[in-house]
């Protein structure tokens, strides 16, 4: 199929381009970029009218739970990436916390094999420690060698800073990186809340911002010993916005994110006492948001990513037992564009959720180039919506965002030059 994508505006921040003009897609990749390619009007098999539309790269998302296998009643690995389609999303990075965990090349191959036919491109996590039971490391050259590009026990951390270094050493060595989850399990709280005014209104024992600040100096400790690469998972505190920040400032070679749900919402949300506001890490307190919003405006924070945590109706039904995390992906890029606003530009924004994404992870994404393939989102950066979980394209329905209304909304998204999702609400 051949599409024309006629007067977008371009925004492509890997070569600071910012340019009103035309895509033309011939199959799986983009044949022609110009001011005006009137001439492919006769060749394209499909035009869009995208006068008001930016066209950016497809967005990068690393850090994603497709469930797939072992809880594919959440989501599978075709249904994630129909919701990462949805959200404008092309690439994304899968979590190794399934069943069995992703602790073997036979995993890391049905993994792989599964996402041939989906709508976006997975990349796959692997496991530190096998099970992620703190307790054998796993064969990373294996696992690499089946295609696997990060390492993590992530949902939880890796229990033995000894198993950690060898993994930042070999991830190093193998030409991965390792994606950490920071908590110190010792001083956890009854149930996954931030501990503080809201948790003690309720009664319960939450966790304070020490349990992930103490988490986050531990990884970056480890790594710097070794001067090793490291990539921090879901950073949602002051304390660890300053960590991180220090370590840049040392000259270490390390990288974070945080989600669009510490950037929009607080542990007001609890009071609610609905299971869906429940995540890992804690939804946190105003000064912590603010803090995560400077941390993305000065590059303390490299990346803006979903950890898109599918949960059944049931299993959310109950507040104090349900399990921790949110789904994301398709409300994504319209959460931090309305976070953000007025601090990030778009080209900013598209850096956090693509580029930067790419450049970490080490693959061929984020950029709009002749010649590369056409993975691309199409959006409107103005258009106001209400979020409504029963319309939403995963199996899970567990949003943190049902009801609110939302800045930006993904009109098209192509994945190698297919036609993956298009906007058809009236």
């Amino acid at each position: 199929m051949s599409v024309l994508i006629k007067r977008a505006r371009i925004v492509n921040p890997i070569k600071n381009e910012d340019f009103v003009g035309d895509i033309f897609i011939d199959g799986e990749r983009i044949e022609a970029i110009g001011d005006d390619l009137f001439s492919y009007v006769t060749k394209a098999d499909f035009i869009i009218d995208a006068n008001h539309f930016i066209a950016a790269p497809g967005l990068v998302d690393m850090h994603v739970h497709l469930r797939d296998p072992g809880y594919t009643d959440k989501e599978d690995i075709q249904s994630g990436c129909r919701a990462a389609a949805a959200g404008g999303v092309t690439a994304l990075l899968a979590m190794p916390n399934t069943n069995p965990a992703v602790d073997s090349a036979k995993t890391v191959k049905y993994i792989l094999n599964q996402a041939k036919n989906a709508d976006a491109e997975v990349y796959t996590t692997a496991c530190i420690t096998k099970g992620i039971k703190g307790q054998k490391i796993c064969d990373f050259q294996a696992l690499k060698k089946a295609g696997a590009v990060a390492l993590s026990d992530d949902g939880r951390p890796v229990l033995s800073t000894r198993h950690l270094m060898q993994a930042l050493q070999e991830a190093q060595e193998l030409g991965m990186i390792v994606v950490s989850h920071c908590e110190d399990l010792t001083a956890i709280g009854d149930i996954c809340i931030n501990e503080g005014t809201v948790s003690k209104e309720l009664g319960l024992l939450g966790n304070h911002r020490a349990v992930e600040d103490c988490g986050t100096a531990r990884e970056i400790a480890a790594a710097a010993a070794i001067e090793a690469p490291l990539h921090i998972c879901h950073v949602s505190t002051k304390g660890s916005v300053d960590i991180i920040r220090d370590a840049k400032r040392r000259g270490l070679p390390i990288t974070a994110e945080t989600a669009p749900h510490y950037l929009l919402l607080t542990e007001e949300e609890i009071l609610k006492k609905d299971a869906d506001y429940k995540m890992n890490p804690p939804l946190r307190t105003e000064e912590d948001r603010k803090a995560l919003i400077a941390a993305l405006k000065d590059g303390t924070i490299d990346a803006i990513a979903t950890d898109h945590a599918p949960h059944t109706p049931e299993e959310k039904a109950d507040f104090m037992h349900s399990p921790n995390g949110s789904i994301g992906m398709e409300t994504s890029l319209a959460a931090t564009i309305t976070a953000m606003d007025g601090v990030l530009k778009i080209p900013d924004i598209i850096r956090k959720m693509s580029v930067n994404p790419a450049k970490i992870m080490n693959i061929d994404a984020g950029e709009i180039k002749v010649g590369g393939l056409a993975n691309l989102v199409l959006f409107d950066p103005n258009e106001q919506w209400i979020v409504d979980e029963n319309k939403l394209h995963g199996k899970s329905k567990n949003t943190p965002f049902k009801g609110m209304k939302l800045k930006g909304k993904v009109k098209y998204t192509f994945f190698k030059g297919r036609k993956v999702y298009q906007d058809t609400a009236e």
